[in-house]
């Protein structure tokens, strides 16, 4: 059975990778992780070169010029994940396969994040009319996907990472693959829309790059709740990975799946400083936060968000970008979930 699955392996690494990418966020934690981490000067000259390669500006506070300092303080940054394959030939309007807010805060060396279905049934300001959140990138790219969200929370995004499926797929090979939960078994496609190619048991086990994308995907047998949820389970699991010692000398592939994979209004400046999260001695701090909602499948499936639900979010992002300022006392901390 391991030799068959091992010659599996083998396999799907030798198929082209057509195939979604579904959690932003993975790419910029782990350029972070490999800049804290390896310090020759060959991985940070590589790191300035993809950088510079996926720098683009969108128009928000921070294109302005105002640089982060990491020091003093907080910010917002938008993972957007796009629906994207070079056999859709990279056209410019994709969907969104994955958003996820998240909001640092420097006094705290802490994290909020929170995963947006992407069937929510949100206000479009491009189109002036509601829609799925996952329709806003269609509409009008980067920026309208940015301002859907803004619109959402009330809350100013300050810096975006947009990436396509190649680029989950060639962190979590490069690292040698993760080690997660999965909690059912799963049959899902492979990078070649093969369908039932991809089998996974229930249980804890090693996945590579297509195998970690299958899990993360999946919604068959619950929701873009749980999989979001699952989402950030994998992600936790390449942290872990990448922070080890053994992984270091792997980081050059890490950086290298960077390259046309990626967008990001992030200067090497701006990554630069944010290392600060990673190298200061204290591991960060993060909560998820969840949008509460109800499937309406009248005609057209959407995700009706809770506005309860939105408005506790909103509050508890906010007070994580106000702690700096005037950090919360033990009792005053919030604890939205």
């Amino acid at each position: 059975m391991a030799h068959e699955r091992k010659l599996h392996r083998k396999k799907m690494k030798k198929r082209k990778r057509r195939r979604r990418i579904v959690f932003g966020c993975l790419l910029l934690f782990l350029v972070l992780v490999a800049s804290g981490l390896g310090y020759a000067s060959f991985l940070m000259h590589k790191m300035k070169t993809a950088m510079n390669e996926a720098y683009e500006e969108i128009g928000t506070k921070k294109d302005a010029g105002d640089h982060l300092d990491p020091n003093k303080d907080s910010f917002t940054v938008l993972f957007i994940g796009i629906d994207d394959s070079k056999t859709r030939n990279f056209q410019s309007d994709t969907r969104s396969d994955a958003l996820i807010l998240a909001a640092f805060n420097a006094e705290t060396k802490s994290v909020k994040m929170v995963s947006i279905p992407r069937d929510s049934y949100v206000y479009i300001p491009c189109e002036d009319d509601y829609d799925k959140i996952t329709h806003a990138h269609a509409y009008g790219g980067t920026k309208c996907t940015i301002e859907s969200v803004e619109h959402l929370f009330g809350i100013s995004i300050d810096y975006y990472v947009k990436m396509n499926f190649y680029a989950f797929i060639d962190v979590v090979d490069a690292l040698g693959g993760i080690d997660v939960e999965v909690p059912y078994d799963i049959r899902e496609k492979d990078a070649e829309d093969h369908h039932n190619a991809i089998v996974l048991k229930k249980g804890y086990q090693h996945l590579n790059g297509e195998e970690a994308l299958a899990l993360a995907r999946t919604r068959k047998k619950d929701n873009d709740i749980e999989r979001g949820k699952r989402q950030q389970q994998i992600l936790q699991a390449i942290l872990r990975k990448a922070s080890h010692a053994g992984s270091i000398p792997k980081y050059d592939d890490v950086i290298e799946a960077i390259g046309s994979n990626m967008k990001t209004n992030f200067t090497f400046d701006d990554m630069k400083a944010l290392i600060y999260y990673v190298s200061s001695g204290n591991s960060i701090q993060t909560e998820s936060l969840v949008l509460k909602g109800t499937d309406d499948n009248e005609g057209v499936y959407y995700y009706r968000l809770d506005e309860q639900s939105v408005e506790q979010v909103s509050d508890a992002l906010r007070a994580q970008l106000q702690a700096s300022a005037a950090p919360a006392s033990p009792g005053e901390q919030d604890d939205h979930q």
